[in-house]
Formats: C-alpha cells, structure tokens, sequence
C-alpha cells in the first residue's frame, strides 16, 4: 500500500514544483489505502467528531461561512491506517528535502468533509515569507466520482489571474503544491467530498498548536 515514489514519478513531482509550483499526481496512493481512510472519516462524521474548520489563526481565527464549509479532523496517528499514510508521507518529505532542500521538518494533516452545497473559496495556505507551510498536499478518497458532481480544485497563477488547472477528487489522486504562491479554491460540489489536506513545514506548530486552516 505504498506511496507511488518511483524514479519517473519522483522526477515528475520535483520538475513539476520546480517549474510551475504544482503537480497533479494520479493514482499516487492506492484505492486499498484510501477506502480506509474514507471509513474512519465516515466513521468520524457518525460519530460526530468532526468539526467545522475556520479560517485564520490565533486572534483573527474565526468560521466564515462565506469562505469555506466543510468539516475537519486532524490526523494523530493513533490508528493503523493512520500511521501507514503518514509514514508514507514521511518518505515524501525525505525525497522533497533530499531534492530541494527545502528544510522541511514535519507534516501535518487533517480530513476533510464537504457536503453537498460545501465550498472553500479562493486563498493561499501561507503567507509569503512566514515560512511555515511550505509544500502542501491533498489526497483524494472519492470512489467512481463523476464529473457533474462539482467538488474540484481550482489551481491559480501566482497573481490570481489564470486558472492553471480545474483538478477532479477521484480517489488516490494527489494535488502537491508550494503554499506560499499557489492561490486556489474548492468549488462547491454536488456530493459528498473526503480529502486529506496536509502540509510540509519548515518549523515547527507554534506552541506545540497546530495552526488552524487557511
């Protein structure tokens, strides 16, 4: 069940963040994998653990309708299925730093839930120059989904001006982006959406917090 770290698609992901500062990865994570992870996020959403995310951090931390809809749970790692995806993440982290020297330092994650009529609007996940989410990833685990169902993510040029890419949540596939100049969105979707929203970063959570959400 491991991360498709292959040469070619290793090579493709570093020219791909090199080049452009994104990568559409197919099939990046097996369809064994992520049918698990979708069954503890059901699970979750049952059981009522899941939380709806905001936007901001620290004093200016707040939920905002408006902006983004769907719901949360950060990983921990206290779960076998866990613990494989995020050692898999590890790896990936190694590869980045091996490559690009980027000093990343740990990964962060969380599932995330959007219902139908759910949206996250355009934004960045880190601000230029903090230096704290530097690579972020989103894994999708959506089985058979159709291409009327919404729900896509929308990759922009660094100024906002371009679409760059419309990518579709089919399960296994992986978007990679740099946080710092990669403005994006989640358009409002018509069934209901899992991901995984994770991030590489060059520090450390500020007092042993995990930052909420952009």
């Amino acid at each position: 069940m491991a991360l498709d770290l292959t040469k070619n698609h290793v090579e493709q992901l570093l020219d791909a963040l090199v080049e452009q500062g994104w990568y559409e990865w197919p099939n990046a994570v097996t369809d064994d994998l992520c049918s698990a992870l979708l069954a503890e996020v059901e699970s979750y959403d049952e059981e009522g653990e899941l939380k709806r995310a905001g936007i901001g951090r620290g004093d200016k931390h707040q939920l905002n309708q408006d902006v983004r809809r769907d719901k949360i749970k950060w990983l921990d790692g206290n779960t076998t299925t866990q613990q494989i995806y995020l050692q898999q993440m590890a790896e990936l982290q190694y590869q980045l730093n091996r490559a690009l020297f980027l000093g990343l330092l740990e990964y962060e994650c969380h599932f995330a839930l959007y219902k139908k009529g759910d949206f996250y609007k355009k934004h960045l996940d880190s601000f230029r120059g903090r230096a704290n989410r530097m690579v972020t990833t989103v894994l999708y685990l959506n089985p058979d989904w159709q291409p009327d169902w919404g729900g896509e993510l929308v990759v922009y040029s660094e100024d906002s001006s371009q679409r760059l890419a419309v990518i579709t949540p089919e399960m296994g596939k992986m978007a990679v982006f740099m946080s710092e100049q990669v403005p994006h969105e989640v358009l409002p979707t018509r069934q209901a959406r899992v991901s995984i929203a994770g991030w590489f970063r060059c520090n450390a959570s500020i007092a042993g917090q995990i930052d909420p959400a952009y």
